[in-house]
């Protein structure tokens, strides 16, 4: 299980640092920017699970980042401000902020609500009609796929491979068990035809297709960010 990428964002160096000293001690991946048009970039290159959002920065403020995150993805978003007035924190949430702190806070307590958060969001890929994993987000009532918001043509069978595997994050299984879940059918004469697809979903899904792991010895797993 990889470590959670956490970016931080906020124009105070001083809080930059101290919340990634934080983060890192609780044994986060960090990364940083400076302002919002950063923020949405690395959101794009990166596969970030839980976004730290400073409201009062220039140019673009955390609102209106908040609400650009929105339109592209559901990862968790912790807003901070200075203003701990009540318009700020219903302004906040009703853009799509999960949780919003007021300055100065306890890094103890900011870790908490990370921790939270990022339970919280585990809890609904599993229960949800999607599942979310980084750029890669599975749409099981629509059966579409995207990656970083582009979608993604896939066959029957890439699908219903992957979405068993997604289903599954975490727990390897034999060319032969997936073989039996997806080609039920069995119109599949070889077991070949699942390293086929496999190769084929990799392709397709670009920098996501590093969740498809190979288990050596076993087969292949969804490694995903569980």
């Amino acid at each position: 299980m990889g470590a959670k990428t956490v970016l931080v964002v906020d124009d105070e160096p001083e809080l930059l640092e101290l919340v990634v000293t934080y983060l890192r001690k609780e044994s986060y991946r960090a990364l940083t920017a400076d302002n919002g048009a950063d923020a949405l970039k690395r959101i794009e290159q990166e596969a970030i699970d839980l976004v730290i959002l400073d409201v009062m920065m220039e140019g673009m403020d955390g609102f209106h980042v908040c609400e650009r995150i929105r339109q592209r993805h559901s990862l968790p978003v912790i807003m901070l401000t200075a203003r701990g007035n009540e318009a700020d924190k219903v302004r906040g949430l009703k853009t799509g902020a999960d949780d919003y702190m007021v300055k100065p806070f306890s890094p103890k307590e900011l870790m908490a609500r990370v921790e939270a958060a990022l339970r919280r969001a585990n809890m609904d890929k599993i229960r949800g009609r999607r599942l979310v994993f980084g750029e890669l987000e599975l749409d099981k009532d629509g059966r579409s796929v995207t990656v970083a918001g582009t979608l993604i043509s896939l066959t029957r069978r890439e699908y219903e491979l992957l979405l068993f595997l997604a289903e599954n994050a975490g727990r390897a299984f034999s060319r032969e068990h997936l073989f039996e879940r997806v080609w039920t059918d069995t119109a599949a004469s070889s077991l070949r035809t699942v390293d086929t697809h496999i190769k084929t979903l990799r392709l397709k899904l670009n920098g996501a297709g590093r969740f498809i792991e190979t288990v050596w010895g076993v087969g292949y797993k969804f490694g995903g960010s569980e």
